[in-house]
């Protein structure tokens, strides 16, 4: 069973030559925008096996010559992909890492019971893994007392200075742009020190490691600490990590982006996915770089790119334009700017539709949906109970009222996004309610708010829930959707609540997808047979959940699919995107109109599920609720189309679909 698909998802076709040029004088054309050497490998699987392969020859050269090979390294999510690598090298290969020192690259500060620690956690992913000498394994002490630690950090610098200095720095980037802990700020001349992390970079470790009460601070080596390593490694994968590495790659270098610091280093290697390049001009906006290979994609995302830069909607883009913007290939391709500018605007003027299921008895031959089957049957998968609103509920909505048979799955309880609070305001209503109308024998829910009530009163940050709470925020969620549902007049027969499996560990961290979470997804799959499928195809999620969520979906049609199940040939699966992030319009496939009524019923929609209004958890300084993200998101998609030259409206649902592998 594959269960990964949506890593596979490749939106545009990008040539090998933008990534893997034949020669250096390719190579020197197509990155003279980038600033650090930067290697591109189609997937993360393909980059950490070379990256691993290098690690390891340095470390047996140093064998070779009866030294120590000195490697820092931090615990990024990026960074497990290699570790894994690492420890099959030792185990089947038999790579001994007995003359490695590692020095942990940060800890967190101040340390207590329970409290995430950066080491702990690098010592479960990885170090008692392999055959290194306990000994030889250096980290900061987030213990320590805070008068200690100026000398604790000089110490720790000299250590270092001890065996050498550092052959290897081995780190990912975060969201803001640090590298190690270095936040944005940091000067150039900094060595370990402790520094106060950035409420994003907290936000993102502390998911990283799976962890709900992150201490507030970090100790961490220096920007001048890692700019003394020999040899520098930055690893990014995903979507996720694009604009950021654009950034770092070609920007220029400041204390606000401290991996922009890396432009200096001399032996700096930059390791990326295709999905991490995705923002880098020689993927991005390759015809500014080099020849293009033309594909329809990539020709629609050029002309909008002119639009943008000129200010100008499609049809009033001329010759003159093309050729001083480096896309006279495209005049070449076309034969003229009204050709290309024609080609374009039907392009994204048949990506419009009022009829998301399709329009009966219309020729459909340039709808992005197919007239029949009509009525159809529909299954919106969403991750959280709300999601389905909140990325989608304009396009919810008009399904239903155009005569679908709408099924939506939530696929996790979403309980550990509600808050205490909520939980004690319904358990006050119950036990009031329990002791105006029931008999007062009955202890039960009495005594259960007593329970409840003194669990939260020692409750401390970072404890878990008893499963007695994570099913009553369950509850509070499940009834916050089934009133969505009945607001869109969906039956509630056709709510599905699948609590899928992985989600329940009542922590951020949760467990890996299994086959008894596509099974749940299976069996409604086969149950309702339908001829439509949305799914979240938010890629770049920083929560992990919608990603794991679309890939039991994915899963469960690869499983029919190979099973030659009749429903599925005549079923197209849609993708939207959530409150983070819109499709490039270059991808864009099918684009839902909103009026500024059915924007305001969307905007209720989402504020029936109440237990997320006062706070939307996101990786970032964004204060927006999600209501509020999800409108702008879907007036900045209409903006764009009019923008364009086609079409103003209020607001716009977009879709891209999937079609399996």
């Amino acid at each position: 069973m594959r269960t990964n698909l949506s890593s596979q998802i490749s939106l545009n076709r990008v040539s090998p030559r933008y990534y893997r040029p034949g020669n250096a004088v390719e190579r020197s054309v197509l990155t003279r925008l980038e600033k650090i050497p930067t290697n591109i490998f189609e997937t993360s699987e393909e980059g950490v096996v070379q990256i691993a392969n290098e690690i390891v020859a340095k470390i047996q050269d140093r064998q070779r010559e009866g030294k120590f090979c000195t490697i820092a390294i931090g615990t990024g999510a990026s960074l497990r992909p290699l570790f894994t690598e690492l420890i099959r090298k030792h185990k089947d290969e038999g790579v001994s890492f007995r003359n490695v020192v590692f020095f942990n690259l940060y800890e967190y500060y101040p340390l207590t019971e329970g409290a995430g620690s950066s080491f702990s956690h690098l010592n479960k992913l990885f170090l008692s893994q392999i055959d290194i000498d306990r000994q030889n394994i250096f980290t900061m002490d987030g213990s320590i007392p805070q008068e200690a630690i100026i000398e604790h950090c000089r110490l720790y610098e000299q250590r270092i200075q001890t065996f050498g200095g550092l052959d290897i720095v081995i780190m990912g980037i975060g969201r803001e742009g640090n590298i190690g802990m270095n936040e944005p700020g940091s000067h150039a001349s900094s060595t370990t020190r402790l520094i106060l992390i950035d409420a994003t970079s907290r936000s993102e470790a502390a998911h990283n490691i799976g962890v709900d009460n992150l201490p507030p601070c970090s100790i961490t080596m220096g920007i001048n600490t890692i700019m003394g390593a020999r040899k520098v490694y930055m690893l990014a994968w995903g979507e996720d990590k694009a604009d950021i590495i654009r950034s770092a790659v070609e920007d220029k270098v400041s204390d606000t982006l401290p991996a922009s610091y890396l432009q200096l280093h001399t032996n700096t290697s930059i390791c990326v996915d295709l999905a991490a390049a995705a923002h880098l001009t020689r993927i991005q906006r390759p015809w500014l770089v080099t020849s293009c290979e033309w594909n329809d994609k990539l020709v629609r995302s050029a002309i909008v790119w002119l639009c943008t830069t000129l200010n100008k909607p499609i049809l009033k883009l001329t010759n003159k334009d093309y050729n001083e913007n480096g896309l006279s290939e495209l005049l070449a391709l076309y034969g003229s700017a009204y050709n290309a500018n024609i080609k374009v605007f039907n392009d994204l003027q048949h990506t419009i539709t009022g009829w998301p299921g399709g329009k009966p008895n219309a020729d459909d031959t340039y709808r992005p949906e197919r007239a029949k089957p009509f009525p159809k049957r529909v299954v919106v998968f969403s991750p959280h109970p709300d999601d389905d609103v909140i990325s989608m509920g304009g396009t919810l909505r008009r399904l239903v009222q155009q005569g679908h048979e709408v099924h939506v799955a939530y696929e996790t309880s979403g309980n550990i996004a509600v808050g205490d609070e909520e939980v004690v305001r319904f358990m006050h209503f119950i036990n009031g309610f329990n002791q105006l109308f029931e008999n007062s024998e009955d202890k039960v829910i009495s005594d259960k708010y007593a329970e409840i009530k003194q669990f939260f009163s020692t409750k401390k940050e970072g404890d878990m829930d008893t499963r007695d709470i994570l099913t009553i925020k369950g509850l509070i969620r499940r009834g916050e959707a089934r009133t969505a549902c009945t607001f869109n007049h969906i039956p509630l027969s056709r709510c599905h609540f699948l609590d899928l499996p992985f989600y329940e560990t009542g922590k951020i961290e949760k467990n890996p997808i299994s086959e008894a979470d596509v099974e749940i997804v299976l069996n409604l799959l086969r149950e309702v047979k339908p001829h439509q499928i949305y799914v979240a195809g938010d890629l770049a999620d920083p929560h992990g959940t919608h990603r794991v969520c679309t890939d039991a979906v994915f899963a469960a049609i690869d499983e029919e699919k190979n099973a030659g199940a009749e429903w599925l040939k005549d079923c197209r699966i849609w993708m939207y995107r959530g409150a983070w992030a819109e499709w490039e319009i270059e991808n864009i496939e099918m684009a839902v109109p909103l009026s500024p009524e059915e924007l305001r019923a969307k905007r209720n929609s989402i504020l029936k599920h109440q237990s997320q209004m006062e706070s939307a958890p996101f990786l970032g300084n964004d204060e927006r609720l999600f209501w509020q993200r999800s409108e702008d998101r879907n007036r900045g998609t209409a903006s764009l189309y009019d923008q364009l030259g086609l079409a103003c409206y209020e607001a716009m649902e977009a879709f891209v679909e999937y079609k399996p592998i």
